[in-house]
């Protein structure tokens, strides 16, 4: 493998977790659900590049669905149901973006430190991709636990997602008929969230997981 193979893959790979702390820093939907669309070409190039570099053309499915799928449907889906649903454009975080961006970095520390050092006999384009894609992950797993909103909830799943994605691409990738699935099993738990999406805002007039919190607290 050349070296210039090797340095792209890991500047797509690195690009993904940029984008991962882009999707951090938003405060405002219509541009967290921009950067998401944003991640997940990052994340079809990615793949693409593997797929060239790892001679696995099934690979290339994985790019073509990451990109319809996640930088178009989802988005525009769920651009729809914001502007649908009323819901307030303005996205609360636990604790202030400063405090959350620095989370961030330690945890990108912390993944870097445990996937190096556990995998310092691998190859090492599969290392350092693990250890980035580890990096989307846990950054994705953040953003679920530091957003009141549902859909910042829902996007930061799917940001973690996208880093599972990364990291099976890397490890020499996996076959195509769970890549098929995966990709639907997205599809149909992003339609149910959508659904309980609906249920909540008529239930309770907000989609904001804290209001939630209130209602379970009155009841008690």
């Amino acid at each position: 493998m050349g070296r210039f193979a090797l340095d792209l893959a890991h500047m797509l790979a690195g690009g993904m977790v940029l984008v991962s702390f882009m999707l951090l820093y938003q405060n405002r939907m219509f541009g967290l659900l921009n950067v998401f669309a944003l991640h997940a070409v990052v994340l079809s190039a990615s793949v693409a590049w593997q797929a060239h570099v790892q001679a696995a053309p099934h690979l290339y499915v994985t790019a073509a669905i990451a990109l319809l799928l996640k930088a178009i449907v989802i988005p525009v889906a769920l651009r729809r149901m914001v502007i649908r649903l009323g819901i307030h454009r303005s996205i609360e975080t636990v604790g202030g973006i400063g405090l959350t961006m620095l989370m961030g970095i330690a945890l990108v520390a912390l993944s870097m430190m445990v996937m190096l050092q556990a995998a310092a006999e691998a190859d090492p384009l599969a290392r350092e991709d693990v250890a980035l894609a580890l990096s989307v992950i846990l950054l994705g797993l953040l953003m679920m636990v530091t957003r009141y909103n549902a859909v910042s909830q829902i996007v930061g799943f799917m940001s973690l997602e996208n880093g599972l994605i990364l990291a099976a691409a890397g490890a020499k990738g996996m076959p195509l008929v769970v890549e098929i699935s995966v990709a639907f099993s997205v599809l149909v738990a992003f339609i149910v969230i959508g659904v309980f999406l609906f249920r909540i805002r008529e239930r309770f007039d907000s989609v904001d997981t804290h209001a939630l919190d209130d209602y379970r607290e009155g009841r008690q």
